[in-house]
């Protein structure tokens, strides 16, 4: 993404009219645009000559084609067809979206004013646009020649702590409609994306989760079960549920207490122990029928046991998808234990990579008390662990303002810059960075560092 223009993957507009967005913007001048069809002469006629596949084009596209149907010369693109790789059509159609705010900034103007009058907030100050929940999407597929199945969530996940962390330290995705792998993929596990090891940035992660009290909910792409392809309609979807649901609603405690989200638990089959448990928690029918209805006139005939219980579709198809999760968080944590980074974790993490890797840890398994009292504030908050990051935060602060006080007093000490320090009132800034300083250095700065992220003793000295 980038600050004007947003990365866009059309994959639907393979329809022609189904996405109407993705038609108008690729019929806008000044695109960036890759992996569609440069069409021109017979290709071009066919296309526009074919009245009724011509009219199922929303009008911008139908214009565009006919504008350069009528020129005779050049090349088009139609966003209903991909380029051609090897007599078939990539599924890896791109392009760069103008940011729909900068496109039609109207819109972005009257949700503004809408929000100041319903919060009567005055002009010139700012309205804040918080942003409550990010709902994490999980590309999954079915069994495939050489690709073993990971389509065992259903439309809306939640999990708690500890699985959610098994899932981020493993980033396992399943099979992408543009490549032939699967596995362990994402940020954390691209190293020339990333000069630190993983290890500091899911110490960060987990300090934040615990600190902000944040749900770990996910939504699922691609399949739900092997049966159902939904490609990213349920990840469209949920937007429209979540924006519908009040902070009490969307709380976890309150959906599991009554019965919108259930527990997924291990279970037996054929002889062996199938940690399911490791799904966390999914959504019900009574959450379809609670909340749905605003959606769909009958949201139980869109969501129906197949959907909400994947497992009702292939047991054995399930279970194999489970076994792959947990098969691939075992190799992923074994990497932390064999390359010694696992010393770089905070005590939560370390616990559970001994649990991913080896099943436990100093006798526990993910499922202990003791074990999950780890990832709570309070265990945070009372942790030496934590304490190490505010006050390795509150040494690089006072390293920091001591070199802006010595540089300042350097700065000042010029005699060739006195103008310059007599027009920019260098000797108040010197005083104010003295006292900065010196408040950062107190012992009362480390508690009012409390409940912040701190710093990572293990990324700098200091």
């Amino acid at each position: 993404n980038c600050e004007t223009r947003l990365f866009q993957r059309p994959d639907e507009a393979i329809h022609r009219g189904f996405d109407k967005q993705a038609e108008a913007d690729l019929a806008r001048p000044d695109n960036f645009i890759a992996n569609f069809e440069p069409l021109s002469g017979p290709a071009l006629d066919d296309i526009v000559e074919d009245v009724a596949g011509f009219s199922q084009y929303t009008p911008p596209m139908r214009d565009l084609l006919q504008a350069a149907y009528d020129a005779g010369t050049g090349y088009v693109v139609s966003s209903a067809h991909p380029r051609m790789v090897d007599g078939k059509p990539s599924k890896n159609p791109r392009y760069l979206q103008l940011r729909p705010d900068l496109a039609v900034p109207v819109r972005r103007y009257v949700a503004e004013v809408g929000a100041r009058f319903h919060r009567r907030v005055p002009l010139g100050h700012p309205v804040c646009e918080p942003v409550n929940d990010v709902l994490v999407g999980r590309r999954n597929n079915p069994p495939e020649p050489g690709i073993r199945p990971l389509a065992v969530y259903n439309p809306i996940h939640y999990q708690e702590l500890p699985e959610l962390f098994m899932d981020f330290i493993c980033s396992l995705t399943g099979k992408s409609p543009s490549t032939t792998g699967a596995g362990s993929e994402g940020a954390l596990t691209k190293g020339p994306f990333n000069a630190l090891r993983p290890t500091a940035d899911l110490n960060n992660a987990l300090v934040s989760f615990i600190l902000t009290g944040y749900a770990g909910y996910s939504t699922a792409a691609g399949h739900i079960g092997p049966n159902f392809r939904v490609d990213h309609d349920i990840s469209l979807l949920v937007p429209e549920i979540w924006c519908r649901l009040s902070p009490k609603e969307r709380d976890p405690r309150y959906l599991i207490d009554n019965g919108y989200l259930e527990r997924v638990d291990d279970f037996q089959h054929q002889g062996r122990r199938v940690l399911a448990s490791r799904l966390g928690y999914r959504i019900t029918d009574r959450f379809v029928h609670g909340f749905m209805g605003k959606i769909f006139n009958m949201p139980m005939a869109v969501f129906d046991e197949t959907i909400l219980r994947p497992e009702t579709q292939d047991k054995d198809v399930f279970v194999d998808g489970v076994e792959n999760i947990v098969e691939a968080q075992r190799k992923v944590a074994q990497r932390y234990l064999d390359d010694g980074s696992i010393q770089e974790a905070c005590p939560p993490l370390q616990a559970l990579l001994h649990i991913m890797a080896t099943g436990h840890y100093r006798g526990m398994d993910a499922q202990h008390p003791e074990l999950r009292a780890m990832f709570t504030r309070d265990s945070l908050l009372a942790s030496d662990w934590y304490r190490q990051r505010l006050e390795t935060k509150q040494r690089r602060d006072v390293a920091l303002w001591q070199r802006h006080v010595a540089y300042l007093e350097s700065y000042v000490a010029r005699a060739t810059h006195q103008d310059l320090v007599n027009r920019f009132d260098m000797h108040d800034r010197l005083e104010k960075t003295r006292q900065r300083l010196a408040q950062v250095s107190s012992t009362d700065y480390l508690e009012r560092l409390r409940g912040t992220l701190g710093a990572d003793p293990m990324t700098a000295t200091g």
